[in-house]
């Protein structure tokens, strides 16, 4: 059985490599795949070294951070509620953190000054970390899934309904550029933010895997987890920050991407058949970055002219995948 695990991996490995390097030889300017490795081991071609290494290497490694840690999140959700439907973005931690961000880009001068990068990091992962840290406070009192599938989806419509009022006000310049970031973009990204992403990634990622033996009983209830001597707040805390921060950060570096968190994980299991999470943890990272590099080449491919919106194509890919997965079940199980 490890065996084969082990092979499946290393076939979507085998894979991610393949299109991480075909992600960075498609575009405007079409790089042959020899050409791209030559540069990328040696500074073979000056014009075709500043293209990969100034924008179509810090983009496809943005594919895969993004991927991972969105893919990661969600079954981290989906585990933690017991709601095969629950992710960053159904349950309203996406709109809490495009919400902060919404506050720095649409309040115009007042802000402005603080309106960067870093800063945008900040306010999405506090808005992420705060509306899951709100859900988890609802989950005590509301045991029901569709109860509170619920009301995480009117703490989205409320959050859209306070930027709705912000965008009323606010300036067009400034509403352009909210509402390019709301689209997903993964073109945006230099080393410096690679670098941030990489290490909130590798902090959620070992938490994840520290709280593996948590992850598994919390698929069989509080009450069992309680009993086989998990400390259930520590352990839901610790879940938390771990996905308000991988959440927050790819969402301000990279806007709200809808579909990730929610659809990879089905697909993880459609691949590896398994409930351990230190068999899926792994398995749903490669395939959440195979998701978004796949994504961002179909929207190279696409149009010669402009760059489809990436967030348009993961819902286009994702709705279909958890559609398929509720007509052939009849209901999804974790």
């Amino acid at each position: 059985m490890k065996d084969r695990h082990s092979v499946k991996i290393l076939l979507l490995l085998f894979l991610l490599l393949l299109l991480f390097f075909a992600d960075v030889s498609v575009g405007n300017v079409p790089i042959p795949l020899s050409d791209s490795i030559k540069n990328i081991l040696h500074h073979a071609d000056s014009t075709v070294h500043t293209i990969l290494w100034q924008f179509r290497l810090p983009k496809a490694l943005t594919c895969v951070l993004a991927g991972a840690a969105l893919a990661c999140s969600g079954l981290l959700m989906q585990t933690l509620f017991r709601n095969p439907l629950a992710g960053p973005d159904v349950l309203g931690l996406s709109s809490g953190a495009s919400l902060l961000v919404g506050l720095l880009l649409l309040a115009g001068k007042n802000l402005s000054f603080i309106a960067n990068e870093w800063s945008l990091a900040l306010a999405a992962g506090i808005g992420g970390a705060l509306i899951l840290l709100l859900m988890l406070a609802v989950s005590r009192t509301v045991r029901d899934n569709a109860s509170l599938l619920i009301i995480g989806l009117m703490l989205a419509a409320a959050t859209s309904s306070l930027m709705s009022v912000l965008q009323f006000v606010s300036r067009a310049e400034d509403l352009q550029l909210y509402v390019l970031w709301t689209m997903g973009n993964v073109g945006n990204s230099g080393w410096n933010e690679i670098g941030v992403m990489a290490l909130i990634l590798l902090f959620g990622l070992t938490l994840s895997f520290l709280l593996v033996k948590s992850l598994n009983t919390w698929l069989l209830g509080e009450n069992y987890a309680r009993s086989l001597g998990v400390n259930v707040n520590r352990s839901r805390t610790w879940i938390v920050i771990a996905t308000g921060l991988m959440t927050g950060a790819i969402t301000a570096f990279c806007g709200p991407i809808a579909f990730v968190g929610l659809a990879v994980p089905h697909l993880a299991r459609l691949v590896t058949p398994t409930t351990n999470h230190k068999i899926l943890i792994p398995h749903v990272m490669v395939m959440g970055a195979l998701l978004l590099l796949f994504c961002d080449i179909l929207s190279q491919l696409v149009s010669d002219v402009q760059l489809l919106p990436l967030n348009a194509l993961t819902s286009l890919i994702g709705a279909p995948v958890v559609i398929w997965q509720v007509m052939k079940f009849k209901k999804i199980s974790i």
